[in-house]
């Protein structure tokens, strides 16, 4: 029992560590696990065990006999049924030509340059070397995210890794099963043509299974045949009931069919696959904190001393500083990314959660069956898996920095709303060559900010997932422009450190404005404009004006114009390199103010001639957005 629950405490320490570091949970999970197991075993302990022992001379330990390959084999069924309900085909055809080569030919690169390195260098049979070089083909957003959730990219760079991450861990898992499959048919080696039936058999019904009970899972969801509370946890014990029926049918398929049916359901478009989706993210967290400890810990002192050589650093050089930058720069070829930007995303390519499970739990198997060579899987791959995550969560700032794809300042504006007025606000900043993203809970409001070519993200405001979304690293500016005061000051105290370096700002509330003597200092646009100001007027008015100033003394005349005319709403101040400088509560210094900039203001024309000085004639620059 102490045992036990000592996994489960540790585990989730390590994922809390790792949160609080913004490091991948990975490399806390497998050094917590490495220290408890093998470190214990020959260092720690006085009589040489573990602090942890998951499988003790194959009969005693937490999971005596086969209990641990059975406990193993479906913890990770779960994990990549999650996998590939995040793979959706539309995607695939959206993100791009270099990721889409980067997911085919990148993987190709890697699957026979890593098999051809690790049969010469380690004298491993083809298909172990082709086993390995499967695992590793996989990176993962579990990996990716952190470590770049802080360094300011540009958004083809980000998204570029995002996206690789996302789409090639279903990928990179479904390869990997097929090989092992292939192996498994005759663990001898000798693959005669019952071997060949046999390795059919499996295909036909990992896919067959697979197919079959997403769509009959899907029906039986959208009729609405189990109850709201039962839905998560009768998809569970389908994705189960798949894995095991599949692999009574046909010895080994079920992790195939479990994968298909991820894939399957997750481009099914089902209005129940969000919440799915968010459970399996919340079971997978708890199994991968879990497993990893589980799984590090059963590694023995001597496996690790197979790799403690120098052929292990020869492999792991072939791996991230040939291989890799091959696979970018062949898939990259063509594309508008330039030198530094494929340098860069040829250097960040740690290896995750799934290559390192799938590792550990075809190395147990294949071992136990007498393969020879199958001793090398998981200690190699658990090696590729933490030499990756180390060098990248270490070095990425630096090299970004050094080979110049570092934003050192954040210009892009992240607007918290896409009502009418965000997206007339969010428009003209995008036609000023500012990257400008709207996120917002409501759908129709992001269709009618993506018809417009803006970039927007559907998405609650309360969610922690914004804050992973490594493709807003770039935002440096934080608008929130919703009806709500209590959702304006949510996202000002959450978001300002990540997303508002230049600025944070948020519509007061008439209460805020009417007490002048406290007047918070992230007002926007002025003291004088609240969310009910700003849409009477946008509605009324909905395009957005320039007019040239003469010097202060002209910028002061114009505010005092629209705060008595009260349809007037100044937004930005110019400067004559089309700098913007966003208007607030707390004033400009009105000296730095020059001829020849330009203010921006929302609302009706201001007549010139009124005025004493001589300003320009205003000009309408954008009109309504709907």
């Amino acid at each position: 029992m102490l045992e036990l629950g000592g996994i489960i405490i540790l585990g989730i320490l390590a994922q809390w560590v790792a949160w609080k570091l913004k490091i991948p949970a990975i490399l806390p999970l497998i050094l917590i696990g490495l220290l408890v197991g093998p470190i214990a075993q020959e260092f720690l302990s006085a009589d040489g065990t573990k602090w942890i022992e998951p499988r003790w001379n194959g009969n005693e330990g937490l999971f005596p006999g086969e209990s641990l390959f059975y406990f193993v084999s479906l913890a990770i069924s779960i994990i990549l049924f999650e996998g590939g309900l995040t793979l959706r085909m539309g995607e695939i055809k959206n993100v791009g030509p270099a990721i889409t080569k980067l997911i085919t030919i990148g993987s190709i690169v890697t699957f026979f340059g890593a098999a051809v390195a690790s049969h010469y260098i380690f004298y491993l049979s083809w298909e172990i070397s082709f086993l390995f070089s499967a695992l590793i083909i996989v990176t993962g957003p579990t990996v990716i995210t952190p470590i770049l959730r802080n360094i300011p990219l540009k958004k083809d760079v980000s998204a570029v890794l995002k996206w690789e991450g996302i789409l090639i861990d279903p990928i990179g898992a479904l390869v990997a099963v097929l090989v092992f499959e292939f192996i498994s048919v005759d663990a001898g080696g000798e693959y005669t043509k019952t071997a060949f039936i046999e390795f059919g058999k499996i295909v036909l019904f990992g896919f067959t299974f697979g197919f079959t009970f997403a769509h009959a899972l899907n029906f039986i969801m959208n009729k609405k045949w189990i109850p709201h509370y039962l839905m998560n946890v009768f998809a569970l014990a389908a994705v189960l009931a798949v894995f095991i029926l599949s692999d009574i049918f046909a010895h080994e398929s079920g992790l195939l069919a479990v994968v298909i049916m991820g894939m399957v359901l997750g481009n099914s478009n089902s209005p129940y696959l969000k919440e799915l989706l968010y459970f399996k993210e919340s079971l997978s967290i708890l199994l991968i904190s879990i497993l990893f400890i589980l799984l590090a810990a059963n590694i023995n002192y001597q496996e690790l001393l197979l790799i403690f050589n120098w052929n292990t650093v020869l492999l792991f050089a072939i791996v991230v500083f040939v291989l890799r930058p091959i696979g970018v720069f062949i898939s990259s070829h063509g594309s508008n990314l330039k030198l530094n930007e494929k340098l860069f995303i040829s250097w960040v390519g740690p290896r995750g959660i799934v290559a390192a499970g799938i590792a550990s739990l075809f190395g147990l198997k294949l071992a136990s069956d007498g393969v020879p060579g199958a001793e090398y899987i998981t200690p190699l791959v658990f090696m590729i898996v933490l030499g990756t995550v180390l060098l990248n969560a270490t070095t990425a700032r630096w090299f970004a920095k050094l080979v110049g794809v570092f934003l050192n300042k954040s210009e892009g504006v992240l607007i918290v709303g896409a009502s009418k007025v965000s997206r007339l606000l969010g428009h003209y900043l995008a036609n000023h060559g500012r990257h400008v993203v709207l996120i917002d809970s409501n759908q129709n409001n992001i269709a009618k900010a993506k018809e417009l070519g803006l970039e927007a993200i559907n998405t609650n405001i309360y969610s922690d997932k914004l804050m992973d979304n490594i493709e807003l690293n770039a935002m440096g500016y934080l608008m929130a422009l919703t009806g709500s005061s209590d959702i304006n000051k949510y996202a000002i105290n959450k978001f300002s450190k990540q997303y508002g370096e230049n600025g944070s700002f948020r519509l007061l509330t008439s209460t805020e404005m009417s007490e002048s003597d406290v007047v918070p200092g992230e007002g926007l646009f002025s003291h004088t404009t609240d969310y009910s100001s700003l849409v009477a007027v946008t509605n009324k008015y909905p395009s957005i004006q320039e007019i040239t100033l003469e010097g202060k003394e002209h910028y002061e005349e114009l505010l005092k114009v629209a705060i008595d005319d009260k349809e007037i709403i100044p937004l930005f101040l110019k400067d004559t390199n089309d700098e913007l400088f966003i208007i607030g509560s707390e004033k400009l210094n009105l000296d730095d103010i020059k001829v020849d900039w330009e203010l921006v203001y929302l609302g009706k024309p201001i007549d010139v001639e009124k005025l004493k000085g001589t300003g320009k004639a205003d000009q309408k620059v954008d009109q309504n957005v709907d």
